[in-house]
């Protein structure tokens, strides 16, 4: 009877072959390709929550006001950076907090590179704009890009969003920048 080190041996160069051979396979197969994103129609009516993953939709909201600004739909959970010219520059959905600030227009009135969120997540990027319910409305990212569902009877005021698009608040939302609520 062989040693257990031909044995192994064996095993070892046969599940190398077979791993090889399926590499070769699966590189002459078929490659995916990207495919159009669905249209705002198609986002609406899926139902449920927008994630931030959704397409989004193309028009920026009616009655969000002109000039530069930056749109949030409470509605939609989406945000848009709205240039000179009233074209959006970028949209994205977002994890709203538990507190809302009402529909109207705001003027961004500070932000801070980095804290705690009153959810206990370390936040970046945070543009501060409204409060309400003696809380702070900020957009803001996680630090680790996470957005865990506040806790269950915590009061936030934070419009968590990804980082790549936290950062695009960032560099958009100086002080004074328009911000106007939309339903």
């Amino acid at each position: 009877m062989p040693a257990p080190k031909v044995w192994v041996t064996g095993l070892t160069v046969g599940a190398i072959a077979v791993v090889a051979a399926l590499a070769v396979q699966a590189d002459k197969g078929p490659r995916p390709t990207a495919t159009a994103r669905p249209s705002a129609s198609a986002s609406a009516s899926g139902g449920g929550q927008p994630s931030p993953t959704a397409s989004a939709p193309a028009a920026v909201p009616d009655a969000s006001g002109t000039g530069r600004r930056i749109v949030y739909s409470l509605g939609l959970r989406r945000v848009w950076l709205v240039d000179e010219s009233d074209a959006a520059r970028r949209t994205f959905a977002v994890w709203p907090g538990t507190v809302a600030p009402d529909p109207g227009s705001y003027s961004v009135v500070s932000r801070r590179d980095a804290t705690t969120g009153s959810d206990g997540v370390a936040i970046e990027n945070i543009v501060y704009f409204a409060t309400k319910s003696g809380l702070n409305i900020a957009f803001s990212n996680a630090v680790d890009g996470s957005s865990p569902p506040p806790a269950s009877g915590t009061q936030t005021g934070g419009i968590r969003m990804r980082k790549a698009d936290g950062s695009a608040v960032w560099t958009f939302g100086s002080t004074g920048t328009t911000v106007v609520v939309v339903n």
